[in-house]
This record gives C-alpha cells, structure tokens and sequence, in this order.
C-alpha cells in the first residue's frame, strides 16, 4: 500500500520544503529594502492570487494522477502524453539545485561547530576565516558537505512516512521554538525595536515595479513551484486533506518565520551597528558571526541556535527537492528507493564536489566559463530556466490541456464558490504565465 502524509504531515512537509535558508538572508533583506510591511502585504496577495494557481495545479497534478512529475502528466494529458511528459523533467532543476545547496548547508554545519569555539571578533577575521575554508580546505568542505549529503539521502531512504514526514513532524516545531526562544531574548536588546521599524514600518513609496518583481520570483521560490515537489507530494496526500485551507497556512507558516529570522537577525546587525542592507554568505557568515561573539559565552550559546537552526530550515528544504526525482525513479524503472538513491547520489556527490572545487584557489579557473563558475551556472541553470520553465508548463497544462469540468470538480469541493473558481481558472491560464515570463525576462535582462 502506497503511503500517504497524514493532515499535519503534508502541512508541515512543504511547508519545510518552503522554509528555507533563504528565509535568513534573503526574505527579512528584501522586505527591508522593499517599504517594509508594505512589501510583505505586496508578497501575501501575489501569493495567494498567482501563486497559489500555480500552486494548486500541482496540487491537481499529484492527487489526481498518484504519481511522479512525469508519469503526471503522461497519465493526464488526453494527448500527445510523451511529449507533455517531458515538462515532468524539469524536476532535474531541483537535483541541480540540491547540488549546490548541500554544499551551502555543509558550511552552516560547519558553522554549528564553530560556534562550540571561538567566535571572530571583527568582520574581516570573518571574512578570512570563511574564504580559507572556502578557497583552501578542500577537504574539510567535501566532509562537512558529505554530512549534508549523507542525512538529506538518509531521511529520504526511509520514505514518505518514516522519513520526510517524521522530520518536519519533529523539526518544524523544533525549529519554530528556538526561533521563539532567540526572539525572546532579542526583545531584551535595545537593537530590537530599530529591527521592528526596519522591518515593520509600512512604506507604499518604496513599492516599484522592480519590487513588484522581486515578489512574484520569491513567491513561486517559497513555495517551491517547478521543481515537482509539490506535485509529487500531493501524490501521497491524505484524502481527507483540504488543499486549499492547507495552502494557506504553509504560506503562513512561511512568512511567520520569515519574519522572526529577520527581527532576530536584524536585531544583532542595528544593535551593533552592521548593514542592515547586507545578504546572502556575507550577512550569516561574516557579519553575524562577529555580533554574535560581542556577547562572549552567551554569544556562543545563540550563534550555536542560529546556525542549528539553520541547518533545520535547510535539510528540510533539501529533502523537498530530491524526492520529485527519487519517486520517478520508482515508478519508472520499478526499483527500490535505496537504488533510486544510490544512482541520484552519485550524480549529486560529482556536482557538489564540483561546486567545491570552483570555490577554491587551485581549480577555479579549471571550472570557470566566462564569467561564472561552475556552482554559479548551476544556480543559474537551476533557478533562472528550469524552475520557472517548470512552474510555466504545470500552469499552461492544468489550464488549457486539461478539461475545465475536471478540473472544477476537484476544487469545488473546497472552494464551495463558483466565482472564487473563476477567479483563481483565470489566474492560472493568463496571469500567472504572464508573470512568469515577466519575471524570467527581467532575470536576464538585467
């Protein structure tokens, strides 16, 4: 018998594949830079009217068909099944993306231990700390990778519900408390009611066109739409559970969490007086690492939290992007999921450790073209064509190959509102392709 997530399980199974590094140092930057909560109410609407029509086409996708991207729309499309097929592939972009993200979650890790230890005290002892591991120690980042590596292909191993589902079931609360607990105590610190205005001020001057971009791309990217994910693990929902009411609260859960990793995180940065402008590695690596330390042991203590959860937000995520990939192998080739793995991880392992070596001083001009290394191409293969080429094709199938009475008589039972259907039917065949294409053209334009 297949398995299936229970309620609680599916919630909080995407909503981990949601919940990401990127809700520490790209989500609460944004939101700063972009007219504060102004930028968050902009995010929520795109959310719930292009994204969720995206969204909820793979939803149908999945329960409908019980199946992988690609056997989904073999199975569903009325013709041309092998052709339509291939748009289950892009999936591939999230083995791509895994295999560069490992590689980050290995340097956060690395940071756990770190903060066992002593912390840098300035941002340039930071800075040439992360470079010689990045650039020099080849070997110390292929092994802290490989823990990476290793639990994300253990946790899969065990399957829907012994593994993907007990982990969120355990880690997602896990990690909503330390937040909690780190949130606590960054209302004690005078930093913190700069990091409420930083973040909570409401600034509609702010909102730009280009703003208006940067929240579709960072919809579609929290809730990992074109990778399969989604799709492949509404395969194995619960038939009792409400694919819309479910939608909304990962969306809330989502932003919630956003939310208190950039009041904590900007907290330390206005309190001692870093750049609230700053992401990515430099803010997490190189800033906070250095605020942290300016409380001595209990610096330790909370750089010790941060980076742990971190490493929640990210294997989480990571799970979310190998599975699509896995349950194809399984069902096309009918081999066990310990198989599938051993053959995705061999591919993964090279690519990882590829990405490694373009970091470093002895092979980065072997694994340069043009003016990107190897880990950067994949990041742009990845997230800038696969992902929303993927999140595209879903839209234009449910919407135009698929008939309209199927597809009304799945959602009417939740939505209960033959207008709100309309709604979101047109949404997902005009609007949200639009935006996509929009979005793409920006990318490479700019």
């Amino acid at each position: 018998m297949k398995e299936q997530f229970s309620k609680i399980g599916f919630i909080l199974s995407i909503a981990g594949g949601a919940v990401g590094l990127g809700n520490a140092w790209k989500f609460p930057t944004l939101v700063g830079q972009n007219g504060g909560f102004a930028f968050v109410l902009l995010y929520l609407i795109i959310t719930i009217t292009i994204g969720f029509a995206i969204f909820l086409a793979e939803i149908l996708m999945g329960k409908m068909s019980k199946k992988d991207p690609v056997n989904a729309y073999k199975t569903l499309a009325i013709n041309h099944k092998n052709l339509w097929a291939k748009g289950g592939f892009f999936m591939i972009g999230g083995v791509l993306v895994l295999s560069f993200y490992l590689v980050i979650l290995g340097w956060v890790i690395r940071y756990i231990f770190v903060a066992l230890k002593s912390l840098p005290n300035d941002i340039e002892t930071a800075r040439d700390m992360f470079s010689s591991f990045v650039s020099n120690d080849i070997f110390g980042s292929i092994i802290f990778f490989f823990i990476a590596f290793f639990l994300t292909l253990f946790v899969v191993s065990k399957g829907v519900k012994s593994g993907i589902e007990r982990l969120n079931i355990y880690m997602m609360p896990t990690l909503f408390v330390m937040l909690l607990g780190m949130l606590l105590f960054s209302m004690s610190i005078d930093g913190f009611s700069q990091a409420s205005k930083f973040l909570f001020y409401v600034d509609f001057s702010k909102i730009t066109v280009n703003s208006v971009l940067t929240a579709l791309g960072l919809s579609f990217f929290t809730l990992c739409l074109g990778v399969g994910c989604i799709l492949t693990y509404a395969a194995s929902m619960d038939d009792d559970t409400n694919p819309v009411t479910s939608s909304f609260y990962i969306v809330l859960i989502n932003i919630a969490i956003g939310l208190m990793m950039g009041l904590i995180v900007f907290t330390f940065v206005f309190e001692f007086g870093g750049n609230p402008q700053e992401q990515g590695v430099g803010l997490v690596f190189f800033t906070l690492v250095t605020l942290f330390a300016k409380f001595g042991i209990v610096g330790n203590f909370l750089a010790f939290l941060f980076f742990l959860s971190l490493f929640f937000a990210g294997i989480t995520s990571a799970i979310s992007m190998i599975e699509p990939f896995i349950f194809y192998l399984i069902n096309e080739y009918k081999i066990s999921r310990v198989r599938a793995l051993c053959y995705t991880g061999i591919v993964i392992f090279l690519l990882s450790v590829c990405c490694i070596l373009s970091l470093s001083t002895d092979y980065m001009e072997i694994l340069k073209l043009g003016q990107k290394s190897f880990f950067d191409w994949l990041d742009f293969i990845a997230s800038n064509l696969a992902l929303p080429l993927g999140a595209i094709v879903s839209a234009i199938f449910v919407g135009f190959v698929l008939r309209k009475d199927l597809v009304k008589g799945f959602f009417m039972p939740y939505m209960k509102s033959h207008t709100l259907f309309e709604i979101w039917y047109f949404m997902l065949r005009f609007v949200a392709p639009m935006a996509i294409i929009v979005i793409m053209l920006n990318q490479f334009l700019s």
